[in-house]
């Protein structure tokens, strides 16, 4: 971590910092402000502070240091993609989903509701022609309030690790390997940098938060909950619309279930039983689903919150009626909804996607024996910006991504 950089601390640290260099507690709560409520860049852009103790702090090696956004991908259905550069030089992947990809509805929160009228079909899943037959790739370079863009809400996918150390199968992430944790600063100034980009303003904007980026959040626990609490107290974005995803990280969801303040929880499931599960996502061996489940529910849930259990299909491999009806067994009694996540191909990996027809009547299973059951919807997977695609791609891989976009 950067001794020196600002950005990432809470308000008791900056007090903290702010005592030791000579300075009244109130002085840091302006740097506080400047840092989350009007996210400067620098520490020049702190205006509130005199312009000699800004002098000093840059004479010192402060810096904001958000991360950088090095390079864009563009999708037809409007999803951005940015290659995020860290002071190191490391780089990670964020997505900006303008109007979401569905994966809060029937989980009890707000955002829930604003997408409770929105359906997405088997066809479209595995097609990804919903977003084309909406326009939603059009020019928005004019970037207004997400009103003025024609959007209801937007989501950012944030990134917890450079790379990752979990090896699911059918993630591109997992060929990267793990290089690092990322710093608190670094998760939450994703957020930064982009709401900077759209010129987005918390309170008017509907913004939504998804820890499913690189990189598993729950082995980098506090960290991932710092930047939780940046977020929140800092930015302004209720913890009701961030949802953190894991692999299953049993001592990372235990010590969840006692946090006070956390996102909504969604723990990606992707087979029906162990024996699949571990083939597909070899971290099994260790916390088997039986382990993981039981620590689920032990989360005090708030009141109409559900948990998210998500499931990636993967064609003849978890995608079978004979699955549904494990799955069912599994969640029994669990305040529990699931969403289906139709897999994204990668060049390397060795599955292929599920057809419509296998979606659909995996999706009715569920919901007929009483799960409240959701397809999330593909968002940039022209780009490798969808879920499970994310790996660090550079431009000069682009023309590749166009073919294996047209291919399925």
């Amino acid at each position: 971590m950067d001794m020196h950089a600002l950005f990432g601390r809470t308000l008791p640290e900056l007090t903290e910092l702010m005592a030791g260099l000579g300075q009244k507690p109130y002085r840091a709560r302006q740097v506080f402000e400047a840092l989350y409520k009007q996210r400067v860049g620098s520490v020049e852009d702190i205006t509130t502070l005199p312009h000699e103790f800004r002098d000093r702090l840059i004479a010192e090696g402060w810096r904001v240091e958000l991360p950088e956004i090095a390079q864009t991908a563009t999708s037809v259905d409007g999803t951005e993609r940015y290659l995020m550069r860290m002071a190191d030089g490391e780089t990670v992947e964020t997505v900006w989903m303008p109007d979401g990809d569905g994966g809060e509805r029937g989980d009890g929160s707000e955002a829930a509701e604003e997408e409770s009228s929105e359906v997405v079909g088997a066809e479209d899943a595995v097609s990804g022609g919903y977003w084309s037959r909406r326009g939603n790739g059009r020019d928005r370079s004019n970037f207004g309030t997400l009103a003025e863009q024609g959007f209801r809400r937007a989501t950012i996918c944030i990134s917890s690790q450079v790379g990752c150390a979990v090896n699911c199968q059918f993630c591109l992430t997992a060929k990267l390997g793990i290089k690092r944790n990322l710093t608190a600063g670094e998760i939450a100034g994703q957020v930064a940098a982009v709401l900077n980009r759209h010129k987005i303003q918390i309170g008017k904007d509907r913004i939504n938060l998804v820890f499913m980026g690189m990189g598993e959040p729950f082995l980098n626990y506090e960290q991932f909950m710092q930047s939780v609490r940046v977020l929140a107290e800092g930015i302004g974005i209720p913890e009701s619309r961030m949802t953190v995803s894991t692999s299953g990280i049993l001592p990372g969801i235990e010590a969840f279930a006692k946090e006070t303040l956390r996102p909504k929880l969604a723990l990606s499931l992707n087979a029906s039983n162990d024996i699949v599960r571990e083939r597909v996502m070899p971290i099994t061996r260790k916390w088997n689903i039986a382990a993981l489940l039981e620590a689920v529910q032990k989360i005090p849930l708030r009141t109409r919150e559900w948990v998210t259990f998500e499931y990636v299909l993967l064609g003849g491999v978890n995608d079978q009626p004979e699955h549904a009806r494990e799955v069912l067994a599994l969640l029994d009694g669990m305040r529990a909804k699931v969403n289906l996540i139709v897999w994204n191909p990668g060049p390397g990996i060795d599955y292929h996607q599920p057809s419509p027809e296998d979606v659909a009547v995996f999706q009715k299973m569920l919901i007929n024996g009483g799960i409240a059951t959701y397809i999330r919807r593909p968002r940039g997977r022209d780009i490798y910006a969808a879920c499970g695609q994310l790996k660090r791609t550079v431009a000069e891989e682009k023309p590749q991504l166009v073919a294996i976009a047209a291919a399925v």
